[in-house]
Formats: C-alpha cells, sequence, structure tokens
C-alpha cells in the first residue's frame, strides 16, 4: 500500500515540476512511508526514497519502512536529510510551507547547498490524504464501530447525576479499553446550556434530567480517527429543545442525501444551513458543517460555506449541523462518512432519534 501511496505522491511532484519532496510533517511521514514515531523525515522522488529517523528507533524504522534507504541521524533531522540528497547538479527541492516554522525554513537553508532551490510544495501530501484507499475506509470503519460500542457501554449507566467529567473520563477509558490507541480528541460532554458552546469542555457538574447532553467523542485505531456526536435527553425535554432537536435532525439528515461526488462543499453545507435559517434559527449555527477525518480528526475536504473544492469518492467527512441557543440549550448530531460513487456510506451507527437516557 506505501508503494501505490508514493507512486501517487511522484505524480504529484512531477506535476509540480519538483525534483524531491521533503516531507517532515509526521502525519504525512506516517501516510508515506508506515513509520509511527515520533522523530523522522522523508524525501521522495524519482528512483529516490530516502528515511530519516534518530538512533532511538533503529529498530522499529528497519520494520515499518524496509522500502527506503534509512538513515539515522545524530541529532539534526534536517542536517541527516541534506546530506543524503543527490550531488549531481541544480535540484528543486519542494517543502511544506503550511507546516515549516521560519526559524525551521533558515535552518535548513543552511544545511543545503547553494544549487538546491528551496520551493514551497505545502498541501501535496494532504491532497493525497484527503481520498482514502480500501484500507483507509476499513480502519477508519473499525475505529468507528469502537467508538460506538464504547458510548453504548457509557449510556448502560446513565446520565443524570453524573457529572459531566465522570462520563467523559468514562468514554475516554472505555475506548481505550476496547483497544484505541487514543481519542480523537478530549471527549465534549456538555448539559443544558453548556451545551451551547459548540466546544465546551466537560465540568465538575452533575447532569440534571429533564434536560438535552451533547456528546461529542472519537477514537483512534491504527492510526485512524473516528468523530461523532449525539444529544441526549434525561428525560422529556422542553418542548422547546425537542423542537430545536427535530430541526437539527432534518438538517442533518438533508445534508447527509446531499453527499455525493459532484457537489462543492459550499453546496453541501448550504442544504443544512438554509433549513436551519429557515427555521429561524440561521444566526445560531455558526460553524461550518463538517470536515474531513483520516490520519489527523481535522483534515481536507472542509464542508463550509467557504468551500468550493467538491467532493470526490474516496474521501471521508462528518455532517455535523448544530444549533446553539446561547444560556439555554445547544444541538448538534454528527455522522462519520465516506464518500461513494453514487453516494454516501454511514459509518455512524448509533440511532439520531432523541433518545432518552435516565
Amino acid at each position: 500500500m506505501t508503494a501505490d501511496r508514493v507512486r501517487r505522491l511522484e505524480e504529484l511532484i512531477a506535476e509540480r515540476e519538483l525534483d524531491l519532496l521533503l516531507v517532515t510533517d509526521l502525519v504525512n511521514v506516517r501516510w508515506a512511508t508506515g513509520f509511527t514515531g515520533s522523530s523522522a523525515v522523508a524525501v521522495i522522488g524519482p528512483d529516490v526514497r530516502t528515511f530519516v529517523t534518530d538512533f532511538r528507533y533503529l529498530t522499529q524504522s528497519a520494520e515499518q519502512v524496509p522500502d527506503f534507504e534509512r538513515t539515522i541521524a545524530q541529532s539534526d533531522l534536517l542536517a541527516g536529510a541534506a546530506g543524503t540528497l543527490p550531488g549531481d547538479g541544480p535540484l528543486r527541492l519542494g517543502f511544506d510551507d503550511a507546516t515549516m516554522a521560519v526559524k525551521t525554513h533558515a535552518h535548513l537553508r543552511e544545511r543545503l547547498r547553494d544549487d538546491i532551490e528551496l520551493v514551497p510544495a505545502g498541501g501535496l501530501v494532504e491532497e493525497l490524504r484527503a481520498i482514502k484507499d480500501a484500507d483507509e475506509v476499513a480502519k477508519i470503519r473499525e475505529a468507528a464501530l469502537l467508538a460506538d460500542a464504547a458510548l453504548r457501554a457509557v449510556l448502560s449507566k446513565g446520565l443524570a447525576g453524573r457529572t459531566e467529567r465522570d462520563v467523559a473520563l468514562d468514554l475516554e477509558l472505555e475506548q481505550r479499553r476496547r483497544g484505541a490507541e487514543a481519542v480523537s480528541f478530549p471527549p465534549i460532554v456538555a448539559s443544558g446550556a453548556h451545551g451551547a458552546l459548540p466546544h465546551a469542555e466537560p465540568r465538575d457538574v452533575e447532569i440534571p434530567s429533564g434536560t438535552l447532553v451533547v456528546i461529542d467523542w472519537g477514537c483512534q485505531l491504527d492510526g485512524y480517527c473516528s468523530d461523532c456526536t449525539r444529544t441526549y435527553a434525561t428525560g422529556q425535554p422542553d418542548p422547546r429543545d425537542r423542537e430545536v432537536y427535530e430541526i437539527v435532525q432534518r438538517a442533518q439528515e438533508a445534508a447527509l442525501a446531499a453527499v455525493r461526488p459532484g457537489p462543492t462543499g459550499r453546496e453541501v453545507d448550504a442544504v443544512a444551513r438554509e433549513l436551519i435559517a429557515a427555521a429561524g434559527h440561521g444566526e445560531h449555527f455558526g460553524h461550518g458543517l463538517g470536515h474531513g477525518v483520516g490520519l489527523a480528526v481535522h483534515e481536507a475536504p472542509r464542508l463550509s460555506a467557504t468551500s468550493d473544492a467538491k467532493l470526490v469518492a474516496g474521501q471521508v467527512v462528518t455532517v455535523e449541523p448544530g444549533v446553539y441557543l446561547p444560556g439555554a440549550v445547544g444541538v448538534r448530531i454528527e455522522d462519520l462518512v465516506v464518500v461513494t460513487e453514487d453516494g454516501c456510506e454511514v459509518l455512524s451507527g448509533l440511532p439520531k432519534d432523541l433518545t432518552v437516557v435516565g
């Protein structure tokens, strides 16, 4: 699988009229090489497969990166990479200007020959990462299944009377007990008016009866992330809260129906946004509809009012409209979906009808 990714990367390198690409972001290094450690860079180009790490990963890199020429740097990975570059003439070396600090760029420049031109090439690997292969989709699907099972176990213990923080910690631990290597992000558990904060932090405050609780969670499995949100009731909700829930549910299901190859992120976002606005809550839906998920929990593509990129088969995105009434209540419903050739496949398996959890 790594060989196919590198081949696709080579094609983009050629399209950008580069001789080589220096890959420094660790997520991109993992995607291109399979290496899971915390210290590495790679140089990729026609007939060039160079992997640079430090002594700690001598054995691990030999096991995980067998198809690359491996170099162990003493302390400076960029100097180690510079020392491996072909010395038979001028080179155009691409680098990730989107993530490389100015100081790091200056440090790299000092270690390169004068006939090597550093060319901004930010987003090149991310462009390929946005379209998942079958193996990647399978890993994301497994992560989503694990996360669903973990939340079911937590909900079986109830919500009312427990603190938001206790539920969040329980959810994180439950995912790890079931095999997750990490959480995709710290779980969000927010009840009542606290749910009106889209990125609320769980509090040491008991969840009351008769309110709504927003739970946003995900896990990382074999490097790949999941992301899902459900909103539950802890008893019969206020009619206003139920109405808000039903608006968000309709918007979410309409947006899901619009996910397929062809529409732009802006167009899919508009499906949910217009429905919520028509219900009188346009000002209460202030974030984008969704984002890509893969080795990172937030990556390309974006489903938002500013995204003109068209969806293509193989992309994995979230669809997560919300309505947030300051000082009152918040509702968000989020599914993780794969764009297929003729629509989409929903990977999130928990029901979306308003469910009462004691």
